[in-house]
């Protein structure tokens, strides 16, 4: 697959990760990419961000962003499909960073019918500060370093780092949803377009990734298993106001006990981002 990949990056309110992992981006060894910056109102310091790393980075930035009105990651997400330009889309957490061969890793799992579920590696409140604050690399690090990382708590496992992909064990959950995280997955375009994206009615924190998992299977896309190829490394952050876990919880119940394929609020549905896009070399919003 040769094809134009979008990288959909969420983000909100958190700058100082965001520019992590634009740089991890920024030393990927596959470079036929673009990037999307779906903002979910973040304050004008992440815009200035992804103007910065625009103006200094060969591969193509974008900045979507509509009002802060509370957790809203499936609507900034279905904005950003909607300005991305590629074949394919891989979604990463705006907190997650990404080693050197994540494209490539991506690339090669691409598969017509299959969408893909990574995997993440959980960075120690106390290395992620570090981390921020001292500017350091860690999608760079040796494989002994991690080891070490690990010895010392600053990182929950290192498995993905150890293990070989194998592309036989990699499909062996094909139609299962449970288990997969949307921190770092990816589908081609037109299985997005065919069940209408991610579904808005989600607000607040909390399975609209298990959401569109379901339909997508249920629209004969099968899952694939990326963790042993594509692990990103996880900054640590506080948990998430959860107050609506209860609310997704049940409208999740619905989609499982129904025959739901179409989002009920997709695609179709949103609006064009309230703010400019960032091109490559362009100034920020």
């Amino acid at each position: 697959m040769a094809d134009l990949i979008s990288v959909i990056v969420s983000t909100y309110n958190r700058a100082d990760a965001l520019d992590s992992v634009l740089r991890s981006l920024s030393t990927q060894t596959d470079r036929n990419f673009e990037i999307i910056a779906a903002d979910d109102g973040s304050r004008a310091d992440t815009g200035d961000v992804v103007a910065r790393w625009s103006a200094r980075d060969g591969v193509p930035i974008r900045h979507v962003w509509h009002e802060d009105l509370g957790f809203r990651l499936a609507g900034i997400r279905n904005r950003a499909i909607l300005a991305s330009q590629g074949t394919y889309c891989i979604f990463l957490d705006g907190d997650c960073l990404a080693r050197p061969d994540f494209i490539t890793a991506h690339r090669a799992l691409a598969q017509p019918g299959w969408f893909v579920t990574g995997s993440r590696l959980l960075l120690s409140e106390a290395l992620t500060a570090r981390v921020l604050a001292e500017g350091l690399v860690p999608e760079g690090w040796s494989l002994g370093t991690w080891i070490g990382q690990r010895l010392r708590g600053g990182v929950n496992r290192i498995g993905p780092l150890l293990l070989p992909w194998s592309g036989v064990s990699a499909k062996r959950n094909e139609r299962r949803w449970r288990g997969a995280r949307g921190s770092n997955m990816a589908f081609w375009r037109a299985d997005l377009d065919a069940v209408d994206g991610f579904d808005a009615a989600f607000k607040g924190w909390g399975r609209e990734d298990s959401d569109i998992f379901i339909r997508l299977i249920r629209a004969g896309v099968r899952r694939k298993d990326g963790r042993f190829a594509t692990g990103v490394l996880h900054l640590w952050h506080r948990e998430a106001d959860r107050s609506s876990l209860d609310a997704n919880e049940r409208r999740l119940a619905d989609i499982v006990q129904g025959d739901t394929v179409k989002a009920r609020r997709g695609l179709s549905s949103s609006g064009e981002a309230t703010a400019p896009g960032v091109l490559a070399g362009e100034a920020g919003r």
